[in-house]
């Protein structure tokens, strides 16, 4: 299991990402669990990473926490903003896909995904620096274009 101890559950995006992953529990099974804790499948180390095999389709568990993930990008964007965002993702069965996030007529953020089949990250804080970045990528496209995307 993954504890952090390095301020990175603290952050405005993991905060974001603990609310969606405790909103989506509607039987209430992760009541008890600490923060680390829900998040721990999030975390996946290099061996862990190297078990997994990318053939065939990528795993319904693996799918659900890149939903999280970007869901919690997506409503990071919103809450700085204050701009309506919306997301599309579409992935193929081979783990490569794409996310994009857009506001009324601007793309603020645009990733491809690849090898969706390992998703997942080293550490705690490096998936708290992941969304930070993407988070703030989006912000910037959004201040470098505010007529467009208020349009």
């Amino acid at each position: 299991m993954a504890i952090s101890d390095d301020g990175s559950l603290a952050t405005p995006f993991m905060k974001c990402l603990v609310r969606l992953v405790r909103a989506r529990d509607s039987y209430g099974l992760w009541k008890g669990k600490c923060d680390a804790e829900l998040l721990a499948n999030f975390t996946v180390t290099e061996e862990q990473r190297r078990a997994i095999p990318v053939i065939g389709d990528p795993d319904p568990d693996v799918l659900w926490r890149l939903d999280l993930f970007y869901a919690a990008v997506g409503a990071a964007i919103e809450e700085r903003s204050g701009l309506l965002i919306s997301r599309t993702m579409e992935i193929s069965d081979e783990g490569i896909g794409r996310v994009l996030f857009t506001t009324r007529r601007l793309v603020v953020l645009s990733k491809t995904l690849r090898d969706v089949h390992r998703f997942g990250f080293n550490t705690l804080g490096r998936c708290a620096k992941t969304g930070t970045a993407l988070v703030k990528d989006a912000m910037m496209s959004i201040e470098a274009y505010p007529d467009v995307a208020r349009a």
